[in-house]
């Protein structure tokens, strides 16, 4: 089955927690803190792989999460990093932020993406030691982790787009010129998934073609197969037009060729001026009158017509040369930037709290710094009390909640955690 679009939820490994350890042994006393640093956690890492061409495993499994990172040991010990989680996609695809619909990566090129970083480790109680402060009962907390939820949208990278309308002949030029095998019949829709095919020109000389599902009018807005669709020739340096110019279907050629490129157009502006080489199929059940009223009417519009019969071959042996040379001058194929900024700690207050006051009448303090450091920090232990009372007198806690009216005995919350205030 082919799949090309997806969501899932993403999350890179926490960093190790910090150790609060202190040095042991014989004939020393008082050997002091050694404790040591948490490991990074794991960043979750994308890999464009050849290989791949749809992103239907990703409809099974939608969690992806890196691992954490080891906490830290004594004697100094750092935790080890955790190792990175690499998820493989078909080359081509696109990672949105699901919520802006903003582009993260573009996983095209060969060089691995980092889309979610991991968690740094936290520090061991060594570095609180000070001269006033010897004995440090606490560390650090492992940093987060970034957890994102984002759309996988594959856009297949191909040099030339093959679009027309359904049974015009494009899958039995694709199966001519390249070494591609698409489903082939004579009826509509037989083209249910876009097919790539590599078009041989020379020893070193080739290009990527598409044979994308055919489109009908209104396929912009959803109708038929085309809106599924669309997005595979993003990329596409060249658009092969195919046009049924004998009309065997009782259809007017030049009116499908208006009304493919209307629909073009409504699903991008910039796909709609992509350059075209127009191919008359059917030419060889199609009248002479026929073939010069179209070649007239495509050459008016300075594009280029080559007249082909899939059925018979004619005129298909020339195709890859003109395609080939025609590509050579035009830009390489399109790689999206990134347009997704990630959250700027430096811009963020790192001290940042909000204060509220519950139902039951506590005062719920919102402040996940705060946090951290009651997670890492022995509350029965007085050096480690007063660090953290210390954190709350210099961030401007206590004097909000005197300016929001605490009174002794009220209880504070902050996480999990409850106590009295005290003057």
């Amino acid at each position: 089955m082919f799949i090309d679009t997806a969501k899932i939820n993403i999350k890179a490994g926490n960093g190790g927690n910090g150790s609060v350890s202190f040095h042991r042994e014989k004939y020393v006393a008082a050997g002091g803190p050694d404790g040591g640093d948490g490991g990074r956690g794991g960043n979750v890492v994308f890999v464009a792989d050849s290989n791949l061409s749809t992103l239907m495993d990703f409809r099974y499994k939608r969690k992806y999460a890196a691992q954490n990172g080891e906490d830290g040991r004594a004697a100094r010990c750092s935790g080890k990093n955790a190792p990175d989680l690499i998820i493989r996609v078909p080359r081509g695809t696109l990672v949105r932020d699901a919520q802006s619909g903003l582009v993260i990566a573009d996983i095209s090129g060969d060089e691995p993406v980092v889309v979610a970083r991991g968690g740094r480790g936290g520090w061991g109680n060594v570095h609180f030691a000070t001269p006033t402060r010897q004995i440090p009962k606490f560390a650090k907390p492992g940093g987060k982790g970034e957890e994102l939820e984002v759309r996988l949208e594959l856009k297949l990278i191909a040099d030339v787009g093959l679009v027309g309308f359904p049974n015009v002949g494009k899958s039995t030029i694709i199966s001519v010129i390249s070494a591609a095998k698409p489903k082939i019949a004579n009826y509509h829709f037989t083209t249910l998934s876009p097919v790539l095919g590599v078009v041989r020109v020379g020893p070193e000389a080739s290009f990527v073609a598409a044979d994308i599902p055919g489109l009908i009018e209104g396929a912009a807005d959803g109708v038929g197969l085309g809106h599924d669709f669309l997005r595979h020739v993003d990329r596409c340096r060249l658009l092969l037009h195919v046009v049924d110019v004998s009309g065997s279907e009782g259809r007017d050629p030049k009116d499908d060729f208006e009304k493919i490129n209307t629909e073009l157009a409504n699903f991008s502006q910039e796909l709609s001026a992509r350059p075209q080489i127009v191919l008359g199929n059917k030419y060889d059940i199609a009248s002479p009158e026929q073939i010069a009223e179209f070649r007239a009417f495509i050459e008016e519009k300075g594009l280029v017509f080559l007249p082909v019969s899939a059925a018979t071959r004619q005129g298909l042996d020339k195709l890859p040369g003109v395609v080939y040379e025609r590509l050579q001058q035009l830009p390489p194929v399109t790689v999206y930037e990134p347009e997704y900024v990630r959250p700027d700690p430096a811009l963020k207050d790192p001290r940042a709290f909000e204060i509220a006051r519950a139902d039951d009448g506590a005062w719920d303090i919102d402040a996940p710094w705060l946090e951290n450091i009651l997670e890492g920090s022995d509350v029965s232990d007085y050096e480690s009390l007063q660090y953290f009372q210390r954190q709350l007198m210099d961030s401007g806690v206590i004097d909000r909640l005197v300016e929001m009216g605490v009174q002794e005995n009220d209880t504070i919350r902050i996480g999990e955690f409850e106590f009295d205030y005290v003057f």
